[in-house]
């Protein structure tokens, strides 16, 4: 569930060095040398407030040669999976170039903030940027002298991915209403990571609580005593796949039964496409 975020332009207009400064980690190669990032680098971290994200830091789109093209395919390769891209110029290299990726991540519905670097030495003049934002682009201006707008940027960044129409929703949308209760069965066994519970299993509390739902979660042996202790039924439970035919003849047919698998099926895939399959 990591957002994927690339970081694109011109070789040589700072990608790396934003991505250092975003990370406070010395990540990328920086050098005065253009062409310093041959190979996509990527980074897994927390980025608050976003949560966990990938982020690539990728070769310059301007590169020539018979390798330079390799690396732009790469490059362009990369561009279909990510959540949001951060488009990194300088004011007075803005050309061809950048409104054709403009139009790239347009087309493709990705989000796209645009970094005008180096500012320290030339900044955009108004009708750029105001032409940026007229079509909706998030716009910041940084230098990596002087270590400015890297707030700024962040905050542009949650402001695209919120105003994208394609972010995923709640894991148990239409399922589970703020105030409802569901009841998770966690068996724990070998392969479950020793004093941990499964990915799956820790998101999807998290989900329910950050909609206001709460939730009871219980080993199988413990579900069929959880229920008759409930005032309330649940209108959820969730099971993991092992336990599934166990827990199906545990819970009443009123109540409505699904599994993690089922539910992160309908949260990262085409479920209905795969259903009919």
């Amino acid at each position: 569930m990591r957002l994927q975020i690339g970081i694109v332009g011109r070789r040589n207009t700072g990608k790396s060095s934003l991505l250092n400064m975003l990370s406070r980690q010395s990540i990328s190669i920086v050098s005065p040398e253009a062409g310093t990032t041959t190979d996509p680098v990527s980074r897994s971290m927390e980025l608050l407030p976003l949560g966990p994200v990938l982020f690539y830091d990728t070769a310059g789109l301007d590169d020539s040669g018979t390798l330079g093209e390799k690396r732009v395919a790469t490059t362009k390769a990369i561009i279909d999976r990510l959540d949001l891209g951060i488009l990194v110029s300088v004011a007075d290299q803005w050309d061809a170039l950048e409104i054709e990726l403009l139009d790239d991540f347009h087309s493709r519905g990705i989000p796209l903030v645009v970094v005008f670097n180096k500012c320290d030495q030339v900044c955009p003049d108004e009708s750029l940027t105001m032409s940026l934002l007229e079509k909706g682009v998030k716009v910041v201006e940084t230098s990596c002298i002087s270590r400015s707008g890297i707030e700024e940027l962040r905050d542009a960044m949650v402001q695209a991915l919120e105003s994208s129409p394609d972010q995923p929703g709640s894991i148990t949308s239409g399922l589970v209403a703020a105030g409802d209760l569901a009841v998770l069965v966690t068996p724990i066994d070998l392969e479950a990571p020793k004093g941990r519970l499964i990915l799956p299993q820790v998101q999807t509390i998290r989900d329910l609580l950050d909609h206001g739902a709460y939730c009871m979660v219980v080993k199988e042996h413990q579900l069929a005593t959880a229920l008759d202790n409930l005032r309330e039924p649940p209108v959820l439970v969730i099971t993991d796949s092992q336990a599934f035919r166990q827990v199906a003849e545990t819970v009443p047919p009123e109540i409505a039964m699904t599994s993690f698998s089922i539910l992160y099926s309908r949260f990262k895939g085409d479920f209905e496409t795969s259903d009919r399959r």
